[in-house]
């Protein structure tokens, strides 16, 4: 399993995009660290600053193990992650990495699960924020009822996700 991990002094943003099945990533990364991981649509897009760097080489075990879980050849990532969020956030973000492959969870079990049971609508926020989408897999929370809710990269993409980690659906 990947580890999150504060980020490190490095300051150069390197980067790459992936063509998936659910859409284009973008990723990001600083030193050997997995930063970000974005849908096209979710975040308002595809944005690259000017200043970083594109290096495929760099990111290209993050794009691997990406490719083998669209397969779905992989349950599990080892990469290095770096999110930045605030404490509350890298609580909720470490706690989604905890949530089994195949497996979903409410909002409120996910507030339990991190010792604040009233603030469901905080862990949705904080699950909204998540930068890793996919490793950090917020697809797998959904509503008290069981229904498919709010997701980043649209309920489309989470049901997508979902049917594949059930073994319902292959994405390639």
């Amino acid at each position: 399993m990947a580890s999150l991990s504060s980020p490190a002094l490095v300051t150069t943003v390197h980067y790459a995009v992936l063509d998936s099945p659910i859409d284009p990533l973008l990723l990001t990364g600083q030193g050997d660290a997995l930063t970000g991981l974005f849908m096209s649509i979710h975040a308002g897009g595809l944005r690259i600053d000017p200043s970083w760097r594109r290096d495929d080489a760099a990111l290209a075990p993050v794009a691997a193990q990406l490719r083998e879980y669209f397969a779905g050849e992989r349950q599990d990532f080892d990469v290095e992650l770096a999110p930045r969020g605030t404490p509350f956030q890298l609580r909720v973000w470490s706690a989604l990495r905890a949530i089994p492959y195949g497996t979903t969870v409410s909002y409120g079990e996910l507030a339990r699960r991190i010792g604040t049971d009233k603030a469901s609508r905080a862990v949705g926020l904080a699950n909204g924020r998540n930068p890793i989408s996919v490793i950090v897999p917020c697809h797998r929370v959904i509503g008290a009822d069981g229904s498919l809710t709010g997701y980043g990269g649209g309920l489309e993409r989470k049901r997508a996700l979902l049917e594949l980690e059930a073994g319902t659906a292959r994405l390639l």
